[in-house]
């Protein structure tokens, strides 16, 4: 297998919080969405953003750590916690261009997507709506992940210009 991502339709999310819960199920055992690895933000009223790990190239969390708590999959890229190294520190949530590691609401610990050791359920459940907002993809020689990497509100506005149009230009 060769390293993965998760891309993102934005436009495409529905906001059904499915991939929420079934991360939630998947690694907490239950309902628990505040401990997911990938958030659905609704920065403005209509426009959900999925926010989680790109697994940027540079990975620059992982750089960031002063105590080596996160290192990568050789296989899939993902990022991976280390949680009796990590210190709490938020070093991880300060580099991310995206700020998408979250400290744990148990444990405080850095929290990330590990694409669920390549096969990720919130894909699954995406797919299974048939909304198809997030997308297994083999990395590729074109792909910039980085991209996918931003803070919510930023991708919201984009989202409200796409939806809406500019400030003050007519809709129809």
């Amino acid at each position: 297998m060769a390293n993965i991502w998760i891309a993102r339709d934005y436009a495409a999310c529905s906001g059904c919080k499915r991939c929420e819960i079934v991360c939630s199920m998947k690694h907490e055992g239950w309902i628990w969405p505040e401990a997911s690895r990938i958030r659905i933000f609704m920065p403005f009223p209509g426009l959900e953003v999925p926010h989680l790990c790109a697994q940027c190239k540079d990975y620059p969390c992982v750089g960031s750590c002063p105590t080596q708590a996160l290192s990568t999959d050789e296989v899939t890229g993902a990022v991976l916690v280390d949680r009796e190294k990590c210190t709490s520190c938020g070093a991880c949530i300060r580099a991310c261009p995206g700020n998408v590691p979250i400290m744990h609401p148990s444990d405080n610990k850095a929290t990330i997507c590990n694409l669920c050791n390549g096969d990720p359920e919130c894909v699954k459940v995406c797919k299974e709506a048939g909304y198809n907002a997030l997308t297994l993809v083999e990395e590729g020689p074109s792909v910039h992940r980085k991209l996918f990497s931003r803070h919510p509100i930023e991708v919201a506005k984009e989202l409200a210009v796409y939806f809406f149009g500019e400030k003050g230009e007519e809709v129809i």
